[in-house]
């Protein structure tokens, strides 16, 4: 696979440029056929919003690339299309021809095996590759953008495998890849970086290598719960997501014999805008700041939510209910209701699981005592560890990229099984615990 395959032909001609600042995984097609909300500006205008300089012909530095190499500060790195899509500067020889075959391989139009066709679910989408008129030379490998279906993606990049070197690397290559992390033999994936959208503060929190290499065996599931806290709590619908995304990549390793990869990677994606915890809570917050007795706010409000999330007056027996259905696809919004000045001795929290006998099997209760007067991060939390099979399913990718060091095989890929097997393992304990 290291031999040079012939050149593909750039994308038509014509394709209309638009798109956004940060692309996310939609068909390229779509994408530049319709921009999308918080389109850029016409690139061959002012410059980019935010002080991004523009690259070649329109293009810009991916804004939330987390790993591999950077454009400005390496000699290769990732640009963003204004169509959308991804643009992979290729890497020198071996490295590039190879990876580029490889996507020849198995987006090949002729293509009738099974094996790869299959692969192809797992992959970012390939667009042939790109040059810009302005240096015909320098080409790059153009590729969906996973993330542009995300308002806030969360992303993670995760070398998989018990070795990042290839059988053809020198002995002085393999001393400098394990004395990276000498770790990946004995866990099988390394943390190459992070980028966390924190819901409290609406930014990112961003880890780089030397965050991934840092974690031990005793500290990586830790490591790697990072990425799945917002700020308010675990995202285990994310984690469960992922997990099920993994599973099937496990599944397609351990049923092919033709190909083992090297230094590849894992890129997850969720969305980081979880509409659990995106409530509009802030006159709770303000109520609470100006004195308003503890779970009333001022007015008379409550809170009431249109997706079926409700925290409602029990003027019986003086308690406020929050009880959740499977309905979290909607924002929710404050509204007045009359509420009794009675002074509630007690405030508990009460959330249903609202199964096919619309019973809940267990509920969970928090008095006033528990939350120390602060309501809102109980009910982020109550919100956000609800059992994940009543959870509208999370919005999550797992995709397979990085491809410079994948050679035809006629054995399973055991290393990369190994590390699977172990970063589904180390999520499960998350989700568990």
């Amino acid at each position: 696979m290291a031999t040079e395959p012939p050149r593909l032909a750039p994308p038509a001609a014509g394709r209309p440029e638009g798109g956004r600042g940060r692309c996310a995984g939609g068909e390229a097609e779509e994408a530049a056929a319709q921009p999308a909300f918080g389109a850029s500006p016409d690139p061959t205008a002012a410059p980019a919003a935010g002080g991004r300089r523009r690259g070649l012909n329109g293009c810009v530095p991916l804004s939330h690339q987390v790993a591999g190499h950077m454009y400005g500060k390496d000699k290769g790195g990732i640009l963003q299309h204004p169509d959308g899509t991804v643009l992979k500067q290729l890497q020198p020889p071996p490295r590039g021809p190879r990876e580029q075959e490889f996507y020849n391989k198995v987006y090949d139009s002729d293509c009738c095996d099974s094996i790869l066709l299959e692969l192809r679910e797992y992959l970012p989408k390939y667009f042939g590759v790109w040059s810009p008129p302005t240096a015909p030379n320098d080409t790059y490998l153009k590729l969906e953008d996973v993330t542009r279906k995300f308002n806030k993606p969360c992303i993670m990049d995760v070398k998989i495998g018990q070795k990042s070197y290839d059988p053809y690397a020198s002995a002085e290559k393999i001393q400098q890849q394990v004395s990276k992390y000498p770790l990946m033999e004995e866990i099988g994936f390394l943390v190459l970086g992070m980028r966390v959208y924190h819901v409290s503060s609406d930014s990112y929190e961003t880890q780089n290598q030397h965050y991934g290499r840092s974690l031990t065996k005793e500290t990586v599931k830790d490591g790697i719960s990072k990425f799945f806290h917002n700020g308010y709590c675990l995202r285990k619908d994310a984690i469960a997501a992922s997990i099920r995304k993994i599973e099937k990549i496990l599944k397609w390793f351990e049923g092919q014999q033709q190909l083992n990869f090297y230094a590849s990677s894992l890129l997850f994606v969720y969305e980081g805008l979880c509409q659990a915890t995106t409530v509009r809570l802030s006159d709770v917050t303000l109520a609470e700041k100006r004195g308003v007795p503890k779970g009333l706010l001022s007015g008379g409000d409550i809170l009431e939510y249109n997706n079926n999330i409700h925290v409602i007056n029990s003027t019986e027996n003086g308690k406020i209910e929050a009880s959740v259905s499977k309905g979290l696809s909607k924002f929710y919004a404050l509204h007045k209701k009359s509420y009794s000045k009675r002074h509630h001795s007690q405030l508990s929290l009460k959330v249903e699981n609202l199964e096919q006998d619309n019973m809940w099997k267990s509920s969970t209760c928090i008095t006033q005592e528990h939350l120390n007067g602060n309501v809102i991060p109980q009910l982020e939390k109550v919100f956000c560890h609800m059992p994940t099979e009543i959870k509208e399913s999370a919005n999550v990718e797992v995709r397979m990229i990085d491809f410079a060091h994948v050679f035809p095989s006629n054995t399973k890929d055991e290393g990369y099984i190994y590390g699977l097997k172990n970063l589904i393992t180390v999520l499960q304990n998350i989700l568990d615990n």
